[in-house]
């Protein structure tokens, strides 16, 4: 029986890159995550054994360090299309690199006022806290003719503490759950959006800082003001009010677990819970996922 080599790509995966940049005594920090995964004329790698064509991964690993140092880092977007279009079109064998970014934002530690200095304030440009559990993710994709550019979060925890209902639904022989006309509603989003730039005919990028920044304020801004009898309702709320403002995204996915918070029965001592204290159940969850696109476009975002 015949066999084939099918699909494949190799690379580095995780290369930890903190860049720091020295303004005086006023640093930035961007620290990122970055996964390389190459694929094109590999064939012989895999099947006779001869590395000719294969550009090693600790090549790709020294050159995410090198670009950190040559150009900056501007964004994880932007840094992932210098490294993809560089492996593409400087390494002939190499035909499409895939760049996957994750980002772990830090926040400057605050400066007192000129009348509450302490000893060593004067160093606080350089003194940053780590941002919670949220990161920012991208993957950059160019096959030497076009880029495809999708960014995200992960890990960004929400919840409205009412303007919740949950009603109406399928009810069958298992059925036990009671409906709810006010409740919490509480998810950890993970939200990834598809941007129309290519990067063909010396197309100018986004800013993406500013795009991922104003994304993620639609993003929160919907959740907090839309009335919601479903996290699906809410999901799609959240999906539109991106398109609706941002025209350089043209569709969003999202995975929304339903972060449970059930009722404390407080009867047995003699207490009445007007709600206002709660179980949150870590699992298990509703996982409520869903694509938002504009009308014509094709979704190109995996479905995990």
């Amino acid at each position: 029986m015949a066999h084939v080599l099918g699909q494949n790509q190799y690379g580095k995966a995780e290369n930890r890159v903190v860049r720091i940049t020295r303004n005086g005594n006023r640093h930035e920090i961007r620290d990122l995550n970055v996964s390389v995964a190459l694929s094109g004329d590999l064939s012989d790698v895999h099947l006779t054994g001869s590395n000719a064509n294969c550009l090693p991964t600790d090549t790709t690993k020294n050159t995410v360090f090198a670009f950190a140092k040559k150009f900056g880092i501007q964004s994880p977007e932007n840094f992932g299309i210098l490294l993809a279009r560089h492996f593409v079109d400087d390494t002939p064998p190499i035909h499409r690199a895939r760049i996957r970014v994750e980002e772990y934002v830090w926040d400057r530690i605050a400066t007192p006022d000129n009348n509450a200095r302490f000893i060593g304030s004067e160093q606080v440009g350089h003194s940053f806290v780590r941002r919670g559990t949220e990161v920012r993710t991208s993957e950059i994709v160019y096959d030497g003719t076009g880029f495809q550019i999708i960014s995200g979060l992960k890990d960004l925890t929400v919840m409205n503490s009412t303007n919740s209902e949950f009603w109406g639904y399928i009810k069958d022989e298992y059925t036990t759950l009671k409906e709810a006309y006010d409740r919490i509603l509480a998810t950890q989003v993970t939200a990834r959006w598809k941007f129309g730039f290519t990067g063909v005919d010396n197309e100018a990028e986004p800013n993406w800082d500013r795009s991922y920044q104003q994304v993620r304020k639609h993003l929160l801004e919907a959740f907090a003001e839309t009335y919601s009898y479903s996290l699906q309702q809410t999901l799609y709320s959240m999906g539109t009010r991106v398109l609706n403002n941002r025209a350089e995204v043209d569709e969003v996915r999202m995975e929304m677990p339903n972060k449970h918070h059930f009722l404390v029965d407080l009867e047995p001592f003699g207490m009445e819970n007007d709600n206002e204290v709660y179980y949150a159940a870590d699992r298990m969850y509703g996982l409520i996922e869903g694509t938002v696109h504009r009308e014509g476009v094709t979704p190109v975002i995996p479905v995990a």
